[in-house]
């Protein structure tokens, strides 16, 4: 029998076809079908400014904005041959680390309710609005951010950020424990989760899968460590890695990830100097607003950069960072315009998804809405 699970389904997470062929409920092949969100980001790119191109990395991934933006903006940097201030750096590591625990609180949240476990859900978006309120006393948006910027940061940090950071020290810990009562040792979770969804170490190479899908097959890679970004190779983090590549592992690799950032976090808090939030680079990065008000000169660079833009080398540059969901790249390609001449995302969760019929077929129905949630996509990013 031939079923097509999806395109709207609760499990895919978004509009994600599955066409199965099953014999009984075992799953003889799996065909993953997208490209029913298409929306054209990578293309419209080349049509805006580069300034104008961040609110939509936004939406990507909208439960990493984030990320999206750091990626994009470092890649333009690079173009740029820019050199962040020591603050713009730990203020980005520290919001990009926070983005990771938000990213996961939500995937362990629904992929528990996915397997019947709803509680979890709501004690998960519980401690992600701790982070969301961060994201909205910093930017004034609780989802698509567009905090970061070429050149820095939209605004200079709330004077109570230190504040909040440190609340989210001391509370996360003490829930993660929580999570892993309900979950570690809970029998329906465990029978559903323990050797379903299966990829070696070879395997997962092969499909080129990153981030946590990587890493529960015991690959030790981490583009944090493996090329380091953004100053990361000033803080000690360990990279958490699975034995037997299943959904189980790859539950139990974002959990000890979480605690990881968390010391990130801990240490980019203790560290972080006083200085500008953004870089002092007059045609290309906005002046001071104090300044616009008061300087003719400051006011004429302000006009130019918002009306024209700034305008690359010619060059083309690759820029990778460990997304939540794995190594997610920005390709860009400039003629000297003020607008990318071609704008390419090595998107983890599209990559990830290919993985998909190595992990399910020949395994029961059930087990795809398991394994599809331990994948953990996002539409957006697939279908750019």
């Amino acid at each position: 029998m031939t079923l097509n699970m999806g395109p709207q389904h609760p499990a895919t997470h978004g509009v994600l076809r599955v066409e199965l062929e099953l014999d009984g409920e075992t799953v003889v092949k799996a065909t993953p079908h997208v490209g029913y969100l298409h929306t054209g980001i990578e293309k419209t790119a080349e049509a805006k400014l580069y300034y104008k191109v961040i609110p939509m990395t936004d939406r990507m991934d909208y439960l990493a904005p984030m990320s999206n933006n750091l990626g994009f903006c470092l890649a333009v940097e690079k173009l740029l041959g820019l050199e962040m201030p020591e603050r713009v750096v730990y203020a980005r590591v520290i919001l990009t680390e926070l983005t990771r625990i938000a990213s996961h609180l939500v995937w362990v949240g629904t992929h528990a309710l996915d397997l019947g476990a709803m509680s979890m859900l709501l004690y998960a978006f519980r401690e992600r609005e701790m982070i969301i309120d961060i994201y909205e006393a910093c930017s004034g948006q609780r989802m698509m951010s567009t905090y970061f910027r070429v050149g820095g940061l939209a605004y200079d940090l709330p004077d109570d950020f230190e504040k909040r950071v440190k609340n989210i020290l001391k509370v996360i810990p003490e829930r993660l424990k929580d999570y892993e009562r309900l979950l570690n040792d809970n029998k329906i979770f465990r029978s559903r989760t323990i050797g379903v969804g299966v990829i070696s170490a070879e395997d997962a190479i092969n499909c080129s899968l990153t981030g946590p899908c990587l890493r529960g097959s015991g690959v030790n890679y981490d583009v944090r460590k493996a090329n380091p970004y953004c100053g990361y190779e000033k803080f000690e983090f360990d990279v958490p890695l699975g034995k037997n590549g299943d959904v189980y592992d790859r539950y139990l690799i974002r959990m000890e990830e979480m605690r990881q950032s968390l010391r990130i976090i801990k240490q980019a808090l203790e560290g972080m100097p006083p200085g500008p939030y953004r870089v002092h680079a007059p045609g290309i990065v906005l002046p001071p607003k104090e300044d616009v008000l008061s300087k003719m000169e400051s006011l004429i660079f302000h006009f130019k950069i918002i009306t024209e833009g700034f305008k690359p080398p010619r060059g083309a540059v690759y820029q990778a960072i460990e997304s939540p969901k794995g190594e997610l790249g920005y390709y860009i390609s400039s003629d000297g315009t003020n607008k990318p001449h071609r704008m390419r995302v090595r998107p983890p969760s599209f990559i990830n998804l290919s993985a998909l019929p190595k992990m399910v077929e020949g395994r029961l129905m059930a087990d795809v809405i398991a394994v599809i949630g331990s994948i953990d996509i996002v539409l957006g990013e697939v279908d750019r």
